[in-house]
């Protein structure tokens, strides 16, 4: 069997902003899949806001998921079929907000965009698109943000906008951070960087 991850031993604190990086293959993005129960670990425990996240079955997840954590990709993973106001709209929704689509308006008008609400992701720039995804993914005002090289698919000037804003966004509704990146200097923005080698940590300095 091939181990991915060993002797992984992390804890994040409340309010709290880790970057974990290492090189293509440490296993970065695996870490964060199973930290949303996406993945499902060989053994081991993983512990969000107090629940044991493999003691819930996979609607248990979810409706964690769904109550506690916000996500950001690399590929900003929008719907291409829904405008930028229905891909906000779309998480309050599921969770049977009554005032979901005020509520992605004022989250677009954050993040610049309230001229774009109609815009579908084909006819919005990268930096828009993942400015979308920043509001959908703080929308629900999440406990946790889970973040995938959020700049990877940007250019630099773009990127570092998407970063500040990320970074406000965060300090402004207190949520903890854990941001997966490859970018030394994005990862020293954080309170704390874990790097990963080979599957292991090998140090959890403070950035």
């Amino acid at each position: 069997m091939l181990a991915i991850l060993t002797d992984i031993d992390l804890e994040v604190m409340p309010g709290e902003a880790v970057a974990v990086v290492g090189a293509s293959g440490s296993g970065k993005s695996t870490l964060l899949g199973l930290l949303a129960g996406l993945d499902t670990p060989s053994a081991g425990s993983i512990r969000i806001d107090g629940a044991e996240l493999f003691d819930l079955d996979e609607d248990g997840r979810a409706a964690l998921r769904a109550r506690l954590l916000g996500f950001v990709f690399q590929s900003f993973q929008l719907l291409p079929a829904l405008n930028a106001l229905e891909n906000v709209s779309l998480p309050l929704e599921l969770a049977e907000r009554g005032d979901a689509e005020p509520a992605a308006r004022a989250m677009l008008e954050r993040v610049g965009l309230g001229e774009r609400l109609t815009h579908y992701p084909k006819t919005l720039s990268g930096g828009e698109q993942q400015r979308v995804a920043l509001a959908r993914a703080f929308v629900q005002q999440p406990k946790l943000l889970l973040a995938d090289e959020p700049t990877g698919n940007l250019d630099a000037a773009t990127g570092e906008g998407i970063i500040d804003l990320l970074f406000r966004l965060n300090a402004e509704n207190g949520t903890t951070l854990l941001l997966v990146t490859h970018d030394e200097m994005l990862a020293r923005r954080c309170n704390r960087l874990v790097r990963l080698s080979a599957g292991r940590i090998v140090n959890g300095a403070t950035a």
